[in-house]
């Protein structure tokens, strides 16, 4: 693992050795704690031995994503013990369970705007994020956020976690958009690891039909009007890279039949039988033909026609899309 990883997990494993001593400490040494104790021990040594995050089995590296959810991981996946599958499992239905539940409603329609999401995990868990806020100041207004966090598993879905908490919380204190970004990165940026960031767009719809948009590494938005299809390009880094990153936003007025299409790369990157990926020019070419279309015939159209060029194959990546239409 890289060094930032290593001293990050190294805190981390202190952090949680304090903890346990004092609560020695309060309550009285038990089995259970002592035995903790020791095991948070014995990983601290093998940080300064060179074998941490090496299976205990084979010696074969053990995902870096289950080393940061629990620091104290021996085995691999490969050689975990049936009892220890099954614990796992039920972890990830868990959190899967935990994931459908941050989502926000499926349709959902305000001041004027239409707005469908689709998402679809490739497994138990998903990196992407997807959120729709209202927003209670007296400017009003809808948030709409759909992003992607870099890697996959628990990991990932932490990150997505975390991301969502941020946004709600930000969001009630009222920031402009390029704002609003620039303080979630800095939030996330101080608070993981190296090698931890997200891609994501953030914008807000006003009742005037206004849209300021924000996108932070993210895949370009797909403006649809009536005479044609625009590409809203990145105004910045992904989150997570830099702390004093700076963000611009855009704002865009959208008339009745307009919309506006955000996805992450389970859209674009979807492989046919050839392995040949549909690609960001076949979709602006089908959505040019669909303007008008509100947002839910347009989010199943999209749908059928990946399935189409993805043919039989499962999903090789999450796929999240979002609509925000303004109505007709």
């Amino acid at each position: 693992m890289a060094t930032v990883e290593i001293e990050y997990l190294r805190t981390q494993l202190a952090d949680r050795r304090h903890r346990l001593a004092s609560a020695i400490q309060t309550s009285g040494e038990t089995q259970e704690l002592t035995r903790l104790v020791h095991e948070v021990d014995h990983a601290l040594e093998r940080m300064e031995t060179g074998t941490y995050g090496l299976c205990d089995v084979c010696h074969d590296t053990i995902e870096k994503e289950r080393l940061i959810a629990d620091p104290l991981v021996r085995l691999c996946l490969d050689h975990l013990t049936p009892a220890q599958q099954r614990l796992l499992e039920q972890d990830l239905e868990l959190a899967a369970r935990i994931q459908r539940s941050l989502l926000p409603q499926g349709e959902l329609k305000f001041d004027g705007w239409e707005v469908r999401h689709h998402y679809q995990p490739a497994g138990i868990v998903s990196g992407d994020y997807c959120d729709l806020i209202v927003a209670d100041d007296r400017d009003g207004g809808l948030f709409f956020i759909l992003g992607d966090v870099a890697g996959k598993g628990v990991a990932a879905s932490m990150l997505m976690a975390r991301l969502h908490a941020m946004f709600r919380s930000l969001v009630s204190v009222g920031l402009p958009v390029d704002e609003l970004v620039a303080r979630a990165n800095r939030l996330l940026t101080e608070t993981t690891i190296s090698g931890q960031y997200a891609t994501l767009v953030c914008g807000r719809a006003t009742r005037q039909g206004e849209v300021e948009l924000c996108n932070a590494g993210h895949w370009p938005p797909l403006l649809l009007r009536k005479g044609g299809v625009t590409r809203m390009e990145a105004t910045g880094l992904p989150l997570g890279m830099f702390a004093e990153s700076r963000y611009a936003s855009q704002r865009l007025q959208l008339a009745p039949g307009d919309s506006l299409f955000l996805y992450t790369d389970g859209v674009s990157e979807t492989r046919g039988p050839s392995n040949v990926e549909y690609g960001i020019a076949a979709l602006t070419s089908f959505l040019a033909a669909r303007h008008g279309a509100r947002p839910a015939a347009l989010t199943a159209a999209c749908l059928d026609e990946l399935k189409r060029f993805g043919g039989a194959a499962p999903p090789a990546d999450d796929l999240t899309l979002m609509v925000i239409g303004r109505a007709a």
